[in-house]
């Protein structure tokens, strides 16, 4: 059925609309926010957590890719505060042009389940204008995010999204707090970005190796990069070649591709 608003949720927008009270009051209680704050909604949909975080910040902008639900937010809205609306995809968006100085942007959203894992992959590489994400997503994404290594759960997005954040995981959120009902719970997670503990000094290179390692995370590190690092880089990382990508820490990752940029892979090396 549509909603209040008479919009009907678009699948091809994967929207699922928020409006349990109970939730909406816990969330916005979770990002806490105060007059001032550089916030940046991602997805509002019919509004269930704009018009509470723009009553509390007095000023708000927001991405949205649905232009029907637009005409009905500035409504909603008018009476709270300042609302800044992008109608645009916020995959492709940059979000250093939205308002605040480095490292002050608060991105809050109710991710589309079916673009999560690329949008947080978008969003690292604007990590430094960010100083922290308030989002709601599937509950395993949130899971594989805070994952620990050795788990079946940690992989690619575990290793990046600790390598550049800190995970909170918040709280659990019913399908019944969705319109229409999804078929797979959620989670709200904190994230804080942070400079990394090691730094990668080739980010790309790093981002590579993970994605290879991952892709076939059943086989032995030796078998899986044997086309793409030199073997004698294992022994400079102190890394055993033996073990399996969900073997190795976030760390232990930086420190293979730091001695594969300098060892030089396979690929780059003079015949």
């Amino acid at each position: 059925m549509p909603g209040a608003t008479g919009h009907r949720p678009r699948k091809r927008f994967g929207q699922n609309f928020l409006h349990d009270p109970g939730f909406i009051r816990r969330i916005i209680s979770a990002v806490d926010p105060r007059p001032g704050d550089r916030l940046v909604e991602i997805g509002p949909g019919q509004g269930a957590l704009t018009v509470p975080l723009l009553a509390a910040a007095g000023r708000l902008e927001a991405v949205e890719m649905d232009r029907d639900l637009i005409p009905e937010l500035r409504s909603q809205c008018a009476a709270s505060g300042s609302l800044l609306l992008h109608q645009a995809d916020a995959l492709r968006f940059d979000f250093r042009q939205c308002h605040g100085s480095a490292g002050s942007l608060r991105l809050v959203g109710n991710l589309p389940y079916n673009i999560s894992t690329p949008l947080l992959f978008h969003l690292l590489d604007q990590a430094d204008h960010i100083r922290d994400m308030h989002f709601m997503l599937q509950r395993e994404v949130v899971d594989r995010m805070a994952a620990a290594p050795g788990g079946r759960t940690y992989g690619r997005l575990s290793v990046m999204i600790q390598y550049h954040c800190r995970v909170q995981p918040l709280l659990r959120v019913p399908a019944g707090a969705f319109r229409p009902a999804p078929k797979i719970e959620s989670a709200v997670v904190r994230l804080l970005p942070r400079p990394p503990a090691t730094p990668a000094r080739d980010p790309g290179l790093l981002h590579d190796l993970v994605a290879r390692a991952f892709n076939q995370r059943r086989k032995t590190l030796r078998r899986i990069l044997t086309d793409f690092l030199d073997p004698s880089v294992f022994a400079i990382a102190g890394i055993d070649p033996g073990a399996r990508p969900e073997q190795l820490g976030v760390d232990d990752f930086v420190r293979l591709a730091n001695s594969a940029g300098d060892r030089g892979t396979p690929d780059s090396r003079p015949a």
